[in-house]
């Protein structure tokens, strides 16, 4: 069996370009930063930044295209590709990272992202619909009964 499985949070680097294929399809490009703190071997203590160039399709580049800008936080689950094209007889490649999903980053200390996963499904996350805290909280239902009529699908 064969992996080809990224995951990476970092920031955007630069806003998201939204653009249409001939085919109608939406596409994003976009960067992100990630950086890699370590300690040299004299203990002094090193950061080193890495720039992925991202891609994603669909309703995955609308979301994306609509909310992220350059320096926000994101997490991006997808696969390596590389392209290759030729341009006045020289051969020029391209790796990069083709999402499938992602997930808002934390926009302040303490808050919540949301996530997609590239099928249509999206889910907020923020503290107020957290798991229950260990001191006993339980879960706090409406008091309201929900009518099955009222959900859209």
């Amino acid at each position: 069996m064969y992996l080809n499985k990224v995951q990476l949070y970092g920031n955007l680097t630069r806003d998201p370009e939204l653009k249409a294929l001939p085919s109608g399809q939406n596409v994003v490009n976009f960067s992100i930063a990630t950086n890699r703190v370590y300690k040299d071997k004299d203990g002094a203590k090193k950061e080193q930044t890495e720039y992925h160039n991202v891609v994603a399709f669909g309703r995955t580049a609308d979301v994306i295209g609509q909310y992220m800008k350059k320096g926000k936080a994101i997490y991006v689950e997808g696969r390596i590709q590389t392209r290759s094209w030729e341009t006045d007889g020289k051969k020029n490649y391209r790796t990069e990272i083709v999402a499938d999903t992602f997930q808002f980053g934390a926009s302040a200390p303490g808050a919540g992202g949301g996530s997609y996963d590239g099928g249509g499904r999206s889910e907020s996350r923020d503290a107020s619909q957290s798991s229950p805290k260990d001191d006993g909280d339980a879960i706090q239902y409406p008091d309201e009964e929900i009518n099955p009529e009222d959900i859209p699908f």
